[in-house]
């Protein structure tokens, strides 16, 4: 017998639950960014002037354009970079994800110099060299290599090593984010952390995000290769022919979505 009183639940369109997971990415990203983010526009702040009863760090105030640089081109690429990471922008809006792209790379260049350039000739202060500063030089020097080899790629219409350069560089950039957790954690379990543990927590964060970068690229590495089985894998384990083929994925995305 039919139970016509019976609910009936559907579920949502596998189109929109994809769009609403994209979106998850983004959002993490930029809650990642939020300490750091912070952080700079409280020091934009002092250094400006605007908080009378606070005196910005006297090394950064006898020369702020650096870490103004810095602060500003940081943020830019933490937020804006963020986006980057969203299938649906990338696949609808293909036009504001380069765009953006160049502003992202472009702040990610003046950061990472910013930053290389502060630990090279600024004043540093008591915790803050040996270690903390040789690591420092190492990610933000990788951080400038990988965003060049990136536009390189690109540049050559290889979308599958943009990508992945891309990813690295932002990994490192977002450094300051996971290194707020690391030392949060390290403060609540045993209190505040000496010169050398607090360089090794500072090491600690950009590892973990390199580590997590590396696991994303292949990832997707092995997914297209379960799509393609067929096709030929490079010596870096990327599929080849990369660029056609990818800017043809990317012309059927956008091709679907406005059909749909």
């Amino acid at each position: 017998m039919r139970n016509d009183d019976a609910k009936t639940t559907t579920a949502p369109p596998t189109g929109r639950r994809r769009d609403r997971a994209g979106w998850l990415v983004p959002t993490g990203l930029i809650a990642l960014a939020f300490v750091p983010v912070l952080a700079g526009a409280v020091r934009l702040t002092e250094l400006a002037g605007l908080d009378g009863a606070a005196a910005a760090d006297a090394r950064f105030a006898a020369a702020p354009v650096p870490i103004a640089v810095h602060i500003v081109t940081a943020t830019v690429y933490s937020l804006v970079g963020a986006f980057q990471f969203s299938p649906r922008l990338r696949r609808r809006r293909l036009g504001w994800h380069r765009a953006a792209g160049r502003v992202v790379a472009g702040c990610g260049l003046a950061a990472a110099l910013s930053g290389v350039w502060m630990t090279l000739f600024s004043d540093i202060p008591p915790g803050d060299e040996g270690l903390a500063a040789v690591f420092r030089l190492v990610f933000g020097s990788a951080m400038f290599a990988f965003v060049v080899l990136g536009l390189a790629a690109v540049r050559r219409r290889d979308i599958r090593r943009h990508r992945a350069w891309m990813i690295r560089a932002y990994a490192i950039g977002l450094g300051a984010g996971t290194q707020a957790l690391t030392q949060g954690v390290w403060f609540a379990a045993y209190g505040p952390p000496d010169a050398f543990t607090r360089a090794l927590l500072m090491g600690a964060g950009w590892a973990i995000n390199v580590a997590v970068a590396e696991w994303v690229i292949r990832r997707g590495r092995r997914r297209r290769s379960a799509r393609h089985p067929f096709r030929l894998v490079g010596p870096h384990g990327d599929l080849d022919p990369v660029a056609d083929a990818e800017l043809g994925h990317q012309a059927r995305d956008v091709a679907l979505d406005r059909a749909q």
